[in-house]
């Protein structure tokens, strides 16, 4: 809900925040909006480059199908790096990991094209398979 407020609000993506999808083949189907995806197998070597191109992005949410493994490991792996990284040491964010994943935020939203792009009825008719 509070995400969906967010993209909702007057709030701009790449500078209030930017939602940073993990999920590897499972992304197919649909995602939310301006979201970007970078698939968790590549996520460790293109992390640096995250935390350069997000410095002064306010806030970043993780996520995956679920975000019980994936999404929250990333956002651990994120902070760390950024915790590290000199370049960003005075630009505070806020980093989050979306409850219940992809899965649960489409279930409510896929409807709303304000909040979910590209959303595949065909995919989703077997999403109970991935609970």
């Amino acid at each position: 809900q509070e995400l969906a407020n967010i993209i909702r609000s007057d709030k701009v993506p790449n500078r209030d925040y930017l939602v940073v999808d993990v999920r590897d083949d499972d992304y197919a189907g649909g995602n939310i909006k301006n979201a970007v995806n970078i698939p968790s197998r590549e996520f460790l070597t293109g992390v640096d480059n995250l935390v350069q191109k997000t410095a002064d992005v306010k806030a970043v949410v993780f996520h995956c199908a679920l975000s019980q493994m994936r999404g929250p490991k990333a956002a651990r792996i994120y902070e760390e790096t950024r915790n590290n990284s000199k370049l960003v040491q005075d630009k505070p964010q806020e980093i989050y990991v979306l409850s219940h994943g992809f899965t649960d935020f489409q279930r409510k939203y896929k409807d709303d094209p304000a909040l979910v792009e590209k959303w595949d009825k065909e995919v989703w008719e077997n999403a109970e398979d991935w609970s």
